[in-house]
Order: C-alpha cells, then sequence, then structure tokens
C-alpha cells in the first residue's frame, strides 16, 4: 500500500486536463487513479471513466472500507458517478480535480488551479460509494 500512496502522492500538483492519463501531459480524475493502480497491477485495461472503475471494482472490491487505498466515488448516485478519488486516511483523499470537461490544456488548468491535491473527504457533498480494491498483486508486476 506504500506503493500507492507514494505514487499518487508523486503526483500532486500535476495539472488536470480533461482526458488526461500521463503525468507528462496532465491528468483528469479517472486517469490519475488509473495511474496509480497500475502501481499495483490492478488497473482495468482501456480508458475507464469514473463510473466504469465503479462498475469494475463493485464486483471483487470491499464496500465501506475506510482506510488508505480506498476508491472514493461521487456523484448523483452509484449508477450516475461522475468523479473518482483515493482516501489517504479516514478523513483525506487524493484527486485530480478543479476542472472539467472545457479543461483541455495545462494553461487551462492553470487559470482554474485544477490539478492533483489533497482534499477532506467531506469537501464534495455528493459521495456515493467507498470501494477497497484487492491489492493482493502489488509486488507482482
Amino acid at each position: 500500500m506504500e506503493l500507492v500512496l507514494a505514487v499518487a502522492k508523486s503526483c500532486l500538483n500535476v495539472p488536470y486536463v480533461w482526458g488526461g492519463n500521463s503525468p507528462l501531459q496532465g491528468l483528469d480524475c479517472s486517469g490519475f487513479i488509473q495511474w496509480v493502480l497500475k502501481s499495483a497491477g490492478i488497473d482495468p485495461p482501456g480508458d475507464q471513466t469514473a463510473q466504469a472503475l465503479f462498475d469494475h471494482f463493485e464486483k471483487s472490491g470491499s464496500f465501506g472500507v475506510e482506510k488508505p487505498g480506498t476508491l472514493v466515488f461521487y456523484g448523483k448516485s452509484v449508477a450516475s458517478i461522475s468523479h473518482i478519488a483515493l482516501m489517504l486516511d479516514r478523513f483525506r483523499v487524493i484527486e485530480a480535480g478543479g476542472g472539467d470537461s472545457t479543461t483541455k490544456t495545462r494553461a487551462d488548468a492553470e487559470k482554474k488551479g485544477a490539478c492533483v491535491r489533497i482534499r477532506h473527504i467531506s469537501d464534495r457533498k455528493d459521495l456515493v460509494a467507498k470501494i477497497y480494491p484487492n491489492y493482493s498483486k502489488i509486488g507482482l508486476i
């Protein structure tokens, strides 16, 4: 788990870029989580949305767990998830946030202050689920 959290924290201040999946070009929320999950060997294949990540991990993860590494999902409901973050502890998450579909460049991100950042888990009022993935593959990649 220390590797997963270290990879996540190494992305702090990387600009939020809609559709981004690399710290070099920028990351959106799902691209950030997939980058982190890759370090644990549990990144689902392909480019996933926050909803697709929920759909994937709801089948194999543990619901409601509050510990480092838990995936935190936000949206209108479990069928309408719009954002994902990674729990650092019971109170804080790390996320790629502050941007939206109009944040297409690093310059756009800078204007909005959109980046990978640490926030309180309750800063957003639309939390719908917490899932702790099976991290048993760590070290096998």
